[in-house]
């Protein structure tokens, strides 16, 4: 028996891409790029970095929850952003869930992601205690 765990947000894109929203293999977990979308699939923030970042974590600490951690298990997040200029609105959503947890941290500027009112993605590792 697998100790291997996967969890699907339920998007169409998950099996046509062929991957996982989160998958926990032990104690590590990796949750895949995120966005702002809502349960419906619907993106969150139009235009706002700050608020599809806070929507993006949202979505990340579902993701963790479904397989047994959660956000103080995060040990390293990557964030992907079309317009580095935004970085404050972002970095003070993500630092607003992660201050006191602190987990180490990149930020990059890409030039687009999957769809152009798409601002922000997000990806989340977490090692459970």
């Amino acid at each position: 028996m697998s100790d291997r765990v996967k969890y699907s947000s339920g998007t169409k894109w998950e099996p046509i891409v062929g991957y996982s929203r989160a998958i926990r293999v032990g104690k590590i977990v990796h949750v895949s790029g995120t966005t702002a979308t809502d349960s419906e699939g619907k993106l969150v923030g139009m235009g706002d970095a700050g608020k599809q970042t806070v929507q993006a974590l949202n979505n990340i600490r579902r993701a963790l929850e479904s397989v047994g951690s959660k956000l103080e298990d995060v040990v390293r997040t990557r964030i992907y952003v079309t317009d580095i200029s935004r970085w404050e609105d972002v970095g003070k959503a993500h630092g607003a869930v992660f201050k006191d947890i602190r987990p180490t941290t990149s930020m990059i500027e890409v030039k687009k992601l999957i769809s152009p009112e798409i601002l922000v993605e997000i990806e989340a590792e977490a090692i459970l205690d």
